[in-house]
């Protein structure tokens, strides 16, 4: 019989790490990325980690950029396709509430905005996000200003909701339809 060889390990990107380090976050918090546990969880030395990144400080930096790219400038991408504002819009609400239902991660980087890289893509992440809702709002009908209004409060409502969600499940409706009636409050004219 044939000696078996495993097979080979696939090497692992920087992208990997970060990926790694957004789910450790997701789980513990930014306290959760520390070089051997994630390298465990990769299956992994510490020796992969050091080629790719100089410090602790640099995995942080890529895993927020991975998080500023997968969790809006891709899901804004994917929405650009619908030619309605407000299918977009509503499709946007439902996506992005569901996704933050089963995984913390934006919960876990709010709670650390006071770390000053943290603080700065949220500042950007929240900038995009909000500016987005308020074009589809414009695109919608509504003059600029109520537009930017009406985006922040929508996003103020994902970020409620979210927050809910993870920390007081309980005191969401089990309605489902309620973040459309949500939406629609939104989008109601004077």
């Amino acid at each position: 019989m044939p000696a078996q060889h495993p097979a080979p390990r696939r090497r692992l990107t920087a992208r990997d790490w970060a990926d790694a380090a957004l789910a450790a976050i997701g789980d513990g918090g930014l306290a959760a990325v520390a070089v051997e546990p994630l390298a465990a969880r990769l299956g992994t030395t510490k020796g992969s980690f050091y080629w790719h990144f100089a410090n602790r400080e640099a995995l942080v930096e890529a895993a927020l950029e991975r998080w500023e790219e997968t969790g809006t400038e891709a899901v804004i991408a994917a929405l650009e396709s619908e030619p309605d504002p407000g299918a977009r819009l509503r499709t946007l609400f439902r996506r992005a509430t569901a996704s933050a239902a089963e995984d913390p991660l934006e919960v876990s980087l709010l709670a650390t905005a006071d770390h000053p890289r943290v603080a700065a893509v949220l500042q950007r992440v929240t900038e995009r996000r909000v500016a987005y809702v308020a074009r589809l709002f414009e695109q919608l009908g509504f003059p600029p200003e109520e537009a930017a209004r009406r985006g922040l409060l929508a996003y103020t409502s994902y970020l409620g909701h979210t927050q809910l969600t993870h920390a007081v499940p309980a005191a969401l409706p089990q309605d489902p339809d309620y973040l459309d009636a949500v939406l629609d409050t939104l989008l109601r004219r004077p």
